[in-house]
């Protein structure tokens, strides 16, 4: 039986860079190379994309995933994208022209499957994806139009509420509206919402550029951070809450893992709190009855058909202290996935490993590509 080649795509442009290569390490570990053979790909913070060697062992640190300075690497920028384009297994199989790629690339053989194992900005937002629709090439998770829905707050929670799915009370705006009538959006925050509250950048991953806000300078300065981020802010009202995930793992008929319990070092979960410190702890499962679990599992499986979720996502919530009330907060369409991981250590608690739950990623990616493939795309007028 041929071995399944796999591209890895890793690292990137996002805040969550240093994140991303950490996943791409963990994932070279688990892959088993007797089944996969697997071509990783390499985006610096700068954009440039770099195609390493085949691996024939798993990587030993994030520095082997990097393949050297630019001045020492062989594929750099556009080229490093040629062998990604042109050994797409099934643009040949459909008759689709390859588009020419370098000796090495070709020499390579075709990618059957790839990992987009990108955090945040330019990887979890629909456009890597899109990328890899028009390479007509099979990729694990979302598709172009779940991943940017999960990735801008904004669009997601409107999703939500046409689902009718319990969250708080938010309002946004983009810097423009901001900037012309600031007056209006502060008066309907603080009637709307009050303080404290959460300000965050509507487009970015792992709570980079939120603040909480107890008063109008703090909120104001909040949001001053925010666009420093993106151009579209979202503010939130703060629930007194305990912060619930669930991993959701599936296509057409999705399953939810147990329910699982971040308890944070910080007043809320931000970066510092999830990478830096290591003093946050995960509680799985989480300590709740098995009503409000089912309840849980059951929203997040609906969130994630709500956006059209394919593959993998987590959704996060919130259940009020004082009275058990269950909000969601949000779908993540690309967690993390270490070892360490809440995503994976949900499933492997639900009694499904490591290296087992990237079997059937693998496997759900390769499914929905050959579906896609019997779709017509022309329509023949004669």
């Amino acid at each position: 039986m041929s071995k399944i080649r796999v591209g890895l795509i890793y690292g990137g442009k996002s805040g969550e860079h240093e994140v991303s290569l950490q996943t791409a390490l963990a994932v070279t570990k688990a892959l088993d190379l007797s089944k996969y053979e697997v071509q990783p790909f390499y985006i610096t913070k700068e954009g440039d994309w770099r195609s390493g060697p085949q691996l024939t062992a798993p990587a030993d640190s994030v520095d082997a995933l990097t393949f050297g300075s630019a001045s020492s690497s062989n594929e750099t920028g556009t080229f490093a994208l040629q062998p990604l384009f042109g050994s797409s297994a099934a643009a040949k199989a459909s008759g689709n022209p390859a588009v020419s790629g370098s000796e090495s690339g070709a020499a390579a053989g075709p990618l059957d499957v790839v990992l987009p194992l990108l955090h945040g900005t330019f990887g979890e937002d629909g456009t890597v994806q899109g990328l890899l629709e028009m390479a007509n090439i099979a990729y694990v998770g979302t598709g172009v139009l779940a991943s940017a829905v999960g990735m801008d707050k904004v669009m997601m929670k409107k999703v939500f509420a046409q689902e009718g799915l319990p969250q708080c009370v938010f309002r946004h705006f983009t810097k423009s509206q901001w900037e012309k009538d600031n007056a209006f959006f502060i008066m309907e925050i603080e009637v709307a919402i009050g303080y404290p509250c959460f300000v965050k950048p509507a487009n970015l991953g792992s709570s980079v550029g939120i603040n909480k806000a107890r008063n109008r300078d703090e909120l104001l300065s909040a949001i001053a951070e925010a666009f420093r981020y993106d151009r579209k802010v979202i503010v939130e009202e703060f629930i007194d809450a305990r912060e619930l995930e669930v991993a959701v793992l599936g296509n057409d008929e999705p399953q939810a893992s147990v329910v699982g319990e971040i308890v944070s070092s910080g007043e809320f979960y931000d970066y510092k709190a999830k990478y830096i410190d290591g003093k946050s702890s995960m509680i799985i499962p989480a300590e709740i009855d098995s009503e409000q679990a089912s309840r849980i599992r059951d929203l997040a499986v609906r969130a994630f058909q709500s956006i059209d979720g394919t593959g993998l996502s987590r959704v996060d919530f919130f259940l009020r202290k004082d009275n058990g009330e269950i909000y969601i907060n949000e779908i993540n369409t690309m967690p993390g996935f270490t070892p360490f991981s809440m995503y994976p250590l949900l499933w492997r608690e639900s009694g499904k490993p490591y290296s087992e739950l990237l079997d059937d990623l693998v496997r759900l990616a390769i499914q929905r590509h050959e579906e896609k493939q019997r779709l017509q795309y022309s329509f023949d007028l004669t």
